[in-house]
């Protein structure tokens, strides 16, 4: 690693009087690593000031000192590090009002699941705990079958064997499905009568038509959009709740990555009536485009409201590799999640409709997102990318593409070359590596989300969660970043892995910059928002399997603090 720099001079600005004029700061931290963030290679300070919500001057503790008086607080950081907020590069801010009511069903180190009896036992505690009526669907959520013995797989009748009565829904980790009951299949008319939708799964039972329990994608999107959510004088309690989750993780501005109308209702609500304390992103669902341009033209788009803004819209074209419906050009080695054979995936759109979604939203002028996972589905969106913006496809759009995990070389090629944004998702290096080694072979599984190959290319490229498949945790988003270990312990793309510096800047600068907001967030500089988190040690210089066990300490949005660990 190249030396570390020691920032060299100090910035008064921001301030409402000229440099040099007496004016007293608010805060001032000194007294530990403040890592800014700012530039190629690490840089630190040794003090930060923060006056109305914003830094006001960075730079030698000396100077700083300059700006006391007897209003300001005098924070010593004691060894600890000072780094920016990090802004959540790609999840489902939503799910948070919702996972405090349901079941953990994650495998270990996250959860029970790792087996059926795991999974029954926490649907019956959460059922017991938070009294779920009879009536109502039990919820729970982080089922990850890759981990069961092979062939094994939770069904309905598995769930039935406890919840006979009730109906009950475990979510698939990828969150593109779930496995229900037959209570609940019932109570979403899902028979063996029922046709499976183009672009969807309805696992079947052996010889005949009778579900099975699982239902992925299409098959499952017009259940999800009718799961309960907490009814209107609940919503705001956990509007808030759900910001404490983040705010623990020492994030100062979350993404909620595929907003239906009903949640953006929420959100707005929220806003109107303050109870949003950190910056939230919401990026509409392509299919409610009309009615959400309706109500809000482009012009609404990209700037807060009462910490509230519409980023663009959200297309999802593939579904997840752990799942098997991600879209690939060559076949799973494992068949597909229904015991498909030769299966490759599907779209979930066909391919001439993504090519209008694409079009329809730069044609309005708004921010794209678009969810790829598979190598096939990449080639479908740069297609669409390049037949709608033609010459202007390398333009400023800043197109992000969430996920982008099994791309190929010539692909990043292409990315590079037309200034897309990917937001990768190292945490399957992890949680999924294994799986993915089985099913897509090593050579491709250890090109997952290829960090070291989009920095050779210049690419600027976020990292992510997507909560709620994985937990609100970016510490462990680093560690992943920078160890690329599987659960049992196998090296997924050793020629992958990058530096700490490198995967912070995943969580900070290039999130911002994507966001269109790299004036106001992600480094430590003069004049832009106060939004800091404190972390126990200093990720540059722990061990790097060490990383992971890194506490946030204290999370600050605008010099305020919203979290505090006890």
């Amino acid at each position: 690693m190249k030396a570390i720099a020691l920032v060299p001079i100090l910035a008064c600005l921001a301030l409402p009087a000229p440099c040099g004029a007496q004016e007293t700061a608010d805060i001032i931290y000194h007294g530990g690593p403040i890592l800014t963030m700012a530039g190629k290679d690490p840089a630190y300070a040794e003090a930060l000031a923060v006056k109305d919500g914003r830094i006001a001057f960075v730079g030698s503790k000396q100077e700083a000192f300059k700006l006391r008086g007897g209003p300001t607080q005098s924070v010593d950081l004691g060894g600890r590090t000072l780094l920016p907020g990090f802004l959540d590069g790609h999840g489902h801010f939503i799910n948070s009002l919702s996972v405090a009511s349901q079941a953990n069903c994650y495998a270990p180190p996250f959860g029970p699941g790792d087996t059926k009896q795991g999974i029954l036992d926490a649907l019956k505690r959460t059922r017991a705990e938070k009294q779920v009526p009879d009536d109502a669907v039990l919820l729970g959520y982080g089922y990850d079958d890759s981990i069961f013995p092979e062939g094994g797989r939770l069904t309905a009748a598995d769930l039935d064997a406890q919840f006979p009565v009730q109906p009950v829904m475990v979510q698939h980790v990828s969150l593109h499905g779930a496995v229900l009951n037959s209570a609940a299949l019932r109570k979403y008319g899902i028979t063996a009568a029922t046709e499976t939708p183009p672009g969807g799964i309805i696992a079947r039972k052996p010889g005949g038509t009778e579900p099975e329990g699982l239902l992925m994608e299409t098959a499952f999107l017009p259940i999800f959009a009718q799961l309960p959510k907490p009814g209107p004088a609940a919503q705001m309690d956990a509007l808030v709740e759900g910001q404490k989750l983040y705010a623990a993780a020492g994030i100062t501005t979350a993404h909620e990555g595929a907003t239906h109308l009903k949640d953006l209702e929420i959100l707005q609500r929220g806003a109107r009536e303050r109870k949003l304390f950190m910056d939230v992103i919401a990026f509409p669902f392509i299919t409610e485009f009309e009615a959400v341009m309706q109500t809000h033209p482009p012009a609404s788009f990209g700037h807060y409201d009462h910490r509230l803004k519409l980023g663009g819209i959200k297309v999802t074209i593939d579904g997840s590799p752990q799942g098997r419906t991600a879209h690939f050009t060559t076949p799973y080695l494992t068949g597909g999640p229904g015991g498909e054979k030769d299966w490759k995936g599907e779209p979930t759109f066909p391919v001439p409709l993504i090519h209008q979604f694409v079009r329809k939203v730069y044609d309005a002028g708004v921010p794209l997102i678009i969810h790829c996972n598979g190598d096939a589905a990449i080639d479908n969106f740069l297609a669409a990318h390049e037949a709608a913006l033609g010459g202007r496809k390398a333009g400023d759009h800043r197109t992000g593409i969430i996920h982008c995990q099994f791309v190929r070389p010539d692909q990043l090629d292409k990315i590079a070359a037309w200034r897309i944004i990917p937001s990768f998702y190292t945490e399957h290096t992890f949680f999924f590596g294994s799986t993915h080694v089985q099913q897509r072979g090593r050579e491709q599984a250890y090109f997952l989300s290829p960090l070291k190959s989009a920095l050779d290319r210049g690419i600027v490229f976020a990292n992510h969660t997507d909560f709620n498949v994985a937990p609100v945790d970016q510490l462990f988003v680093v560690w992943t970043a920078v160890n690329r270990l599987s659960r049992e312990g196998e090296v997924i793309g050793p020629a992958e892995r990058i530096s700490p510096y490198e995967a912070l800047k995943a969580l900070t600068v290039n999130p911002a910059y994507w966001y269109r907001e790299e004036r106001s967030k992600g480094t430590l500089e003069a004049g832009k928002l106060a939004d800091l988190v404190i972390l126990d040690r200093n990720p540059l210089t722990v061990e790097p399997m060490d990383i992971r066990n890194i506490k946030v300490v204290e999370t600050l949005k605008e010099g305020k603090t919203i979290y505090r660990a006890r």
